[in-house]
């Protein structure tokens, strides 16, 4: 009889610990429903990915600290929901990953946050053009990079995409009609119609614009070809922008 009792007289720990572990479920719950959205977001991005950042300000490639600095000095992502910038920070990471991929030093493409979106610079520079010289005409590696910008960009279609061209101060079109205003615009529109026969949507696109060498990136000489370039900007769409459609506007000239 006592080897018998000895047998079934833990039977009554196991039921408890199920109980407890029942109630801490149950405590758990009720105090995630009691708490306001940012830290439900939190937990739910923690749930997802354990190993991601899960506070706003990470934001893969852009270090942490960077990206609150430049929230602090330029603005807040107060039209921002948590998954545009959970999005924002999967393009980085996955666009970091596959430029990496094709070469260690390349310095081609600069991707960058700011208190708009996330802003893609293609420079186009003499050993590793993407365009051919003087022409809105792709080379093969500047087609693959759009073509890879376009099938990452079309898995977010919360976002608005503004496309900017730019051409250095002694650029030379070779073409007396044919200025630096045109050159640079007609560059943007050659990214956004690559970028739309690869998959992006076209209503995505609501501005195109030629700047010809009116501004030059801020930590290049002027006449420096890193100011050679397409920007893509992916623009976080504030409440405004979400009420009511804002029409496209294709190759401006500024």
């Amino acid at each position: 009889m006592k080897h018998k009792g000895g047998h079934h007289g833990g039977s009554w720990k196991v039921a408890y610990a199920d109980f407890v572990t029942a109630m801490m479920a149950l405590f758990l719950c009720l105090w995630l429903t009691a708490q306001d959205s940012q830290i439900k977001d939190a937990v739910e991005r923690a749930f997802r990915n354990p190993f991601s950042a899960v506070n706003k300000e990470g934001t893969g490639i852009i270090p942490s600290k960077d990206a609150t600095a430049q929230v602090k000095a330029q603005g807040k992502f107060d039209s921002a929901s948590a998954a545009e910038l959970e999005m924002m920070r999967h393009i980085t990471e996955d666009l970091a990953k596959i430029l990496k991929g094709q070469d260690e030093s390349d310095d081609s493409v600069k991707v960058e946050m700011v208190p708009e979106g996330l802003r893609i610079n293609v420079f186009d520079r003499s050993h590793k053009p993407v365009f051919e010289p003087e022409t809105d005409v792709f080379t093969s590696y500047g087609s693959w990079v759009f073509s890879t910008l376009a099938w990452e960009i079309s898995r977010y279609e919360t976002f608005t995409i503004e496309l900017q061209g730019h051409t250095l101060t002694n650029s030379q079109t070779g073409r007396e009609v044919h200025s630096k205003w045109e050159l640079s615009a007609e560059r943007a529109n050659a990214a956004r119609r690559k970028l739309v026969q690869n998959g992006v949507t076209p209503t995505q696109i609501f501005k195109v614009s030629g700047y010809a060498d009116t501004q030059p990136m801020p930590d290049q000489p002027v006449s420096s070809e890193g100011n050679r370039r397409v920007t893509v900007l992916l623009k976080i769409q504030n409440l405004d922008d979400r009420t009511g459609a804002t029409p496209p506007n294709y190759a401006q000239h500024h």
